[in-house]
């Protein structure tokens, strides 16, 4: 048996085909659906990228520990789970994060992997004057900078990062089509911002004509949100002729009744709705945290859509069991095959910043005391692109192994927040049967028994879930929960949310 997962990273499933989309021009992502099981309440665990790659490998939540960093020595692989246990892993990527500080121990994870340069602001090619006319500027801005210089050289399609990735995985699969036991994972950062995308793509987009700007601020102007949205669909599109070419090596080589196939994503990406551009300050919307997961497995033959509560920690586990392959038993994930095998709930969110939950129906988002202490455990201390600061390395204890870390002890080290983005106290409540696009927070507009009721349901669920995920105790405090053990509400909290059930509302619903 074979696997092939096609990953894209901030895939908002709003902007494809089989989740409900009519103008952006996606066939081949409607020719995938046809073919495998569409999931339509799958979300995420821990974001952004980086956290969420942790999770597809080891099929475990990470982000009430630790904030973006590199796989962790106790780390259970299921790249090299499969790799050890003889099946062959290759991946083919042009995600430069794994090359950065904070990235650097998942690629080796395979038996072989190839990398394809220059995507955002990656420093594949010198340019020294680009560089020393504008040293003095902050890193963002020089960062920027090298992206312009990338393009330069990536004028051409052909040479542009996710082509080389998907050429490299239908290479792959030429040469060992006929070839038993292997995983293939092909993977692009597109269409992640920027949305630089060659104009045959915006052709398809007649209002993209006049539009130069591809990389949105994520405190943009509306109208600017307006034209991005056209841009990052131009950018799907390229993302579905890529996809087609997968496909149609699958159908020339007839690898359907062989192998498994897997469209996921990191997480999804906000363009103007609720105010935002991005997918990290904001709380959990859908755009961001419900997100498109299609699999055709060829042991079940099922097609069609499930409405099973499905997470990114499920895809490990599901590789490992169409191998046959036993799963560590600090994964969390549920094999999708194991469908009498589902979830109460989904625990998500973003270190630091908020934590939420979903039953599929309601999702709770629980905001933070930004003045109670976080903090990260790790045997890896490094950040996206540096390592911890003298700050947080001088407040680091060795701690206790915490229960999934096969008996190490750990640092445990003063975070500062991810990247200094702002995080609120504000908790918001969404019933997603009444209101899809999460426009109406229910803390604000409905008051009486059955808000009540429910709200505290959500409230218990959130807890229930962290305390499995061995959240740290220090994490409930700083959510506004009492510390394990105790299951009432912090009172303060408590009645804070009792005034936003009651004082603040006008008027009564039922649910």
């Amino acid at each position: 048996m074979k696997t092939i997962m096609i990953m894209f990273d901030s895939l908002n499933r709003h902007f494809l085909p089989p989740y409900g989309c009519d103008w952006v021009h996606a066939p081949n992502f409607t020719r995938l659906a046809e073919h495998a099981v569409v999931y339509d309440r799958n979300f995420v665990g821990s974001l952004p990228c980086i956290p969420a790659r942790r999770e597809l490998h080891t099929g475990r939540l990470n982000f009430l520990h630790r904030s973006w960093g590199p796989l962790e020595p106790f780390d259970d692989s299921m790249p090299e789970i499969l790799k050890n246990s003889g099946i062959y892993t290759h991946i083919t990527t042009d995600h430069m994060h794994y090359f950065e500080e904070g990235g650097a121990t998942y690629h080796q994870r395979y038996n072989s992997w190839e990398v394809s340069r220059g995507q955002e602001g990656d420093p594949f090619k010198g340019d020294v004057k680009g560089y020393q006319s504008h040293r003095s500027r902050n890193d963002f801005f020089r960062f920027n900078v090298q992206d312009s210089y990338n393009r330069t050289i990536l004028s051409k399609e052909e040479d542009m990062p996710q082509a080389v990735t998907f050429q490299r995985g239908i290479e792959f699969i030429e040469r060992n089509h006929d070839q038993d036991d292997w995983f293939l994972t092909i993977e692009t950062f597109d269409p992640h911002e920027p949305f630089f995308v060659p104009s045959k793509y915006k052709e398809l987009y007649p209002d993209l004509a006049d539009y130069k700007a591809d990389w949105p601020g994520w405190d943009c102007a509306a109208n600017e949100a307006d034209k991005a949205t056209l841009a990052y669909a131009a950018l799907v599109s390229m993302c579905d002729h890529y996809l087609g070419k997968v496909l149609d090596s699958i159908d020339r080589y007839r690898l359907w009744d062989s192998t498994m196939v897997i469209l996921c994503t990191d997480h999804g990406y906000l363009l103007g709705e609720h105010g935002h551009i991005g997918k990290v300050s904001m709380p959990g919307y859908r755009q961001v945290c419900n997100t498109p997961l299609m699999v055709w497995n060829p042991k079940s033959g099922k097609r069609g859509r499930s409405s099973r509560l499905t997470q990114t920690i499920d895809i490990p586990a599901t590789i490992l069991e169409f191998f046959g392959i036993d799963r560590p038993s600090d994964m969390q994930g549920i094999p999708l095959q194991n469908e009498d095998n589902s979830r109460e709930g989904a625990l998500f969110g973003i270190h630091s910043l908020y934590t939420c939950c979903t039953d599929g129906r309601y999702i709770y988002m629980r905001g933070v005391d930004a003045e109670k202490p976080v903090y990260n455990y790790t045997l890896m201390p490094t950040h996206m692109h540096s390592y911890f600061s003298r700050e947080e390395l001088g407040s680091a204890t060795l701690e206790q192994p915490l229960e999934f870390t096969k008996g190490m002890p750990v640092l445990r080290c003063r975070a500062e927040g991810w990247c200094g983005h702002s995080v609120s106290n504000e908790d918001y409540l969404f019933d997603l049967d009444t209101d899809k696009e999460q426009d109406r927070n229910l803390l604000h507009h409905i008051t009486g028994p059955n808000l009540q009721k429910e709200l505290a349901r959500m409230q218990s669920l959130l807890r229930e879930l962290m305390e499995k995920s061995g959240a740290p105790p220090e994490y409930f405090e700083r959510i506004g929960f009492e510390r394990p053990g105790n299951p009432i509400l912090n009172g303060e909290k408590a009645d804070e949310n009792q005034a936003c059930a009651s004082g603040k509302m006008q008027h009564e619903t039922h649910f």
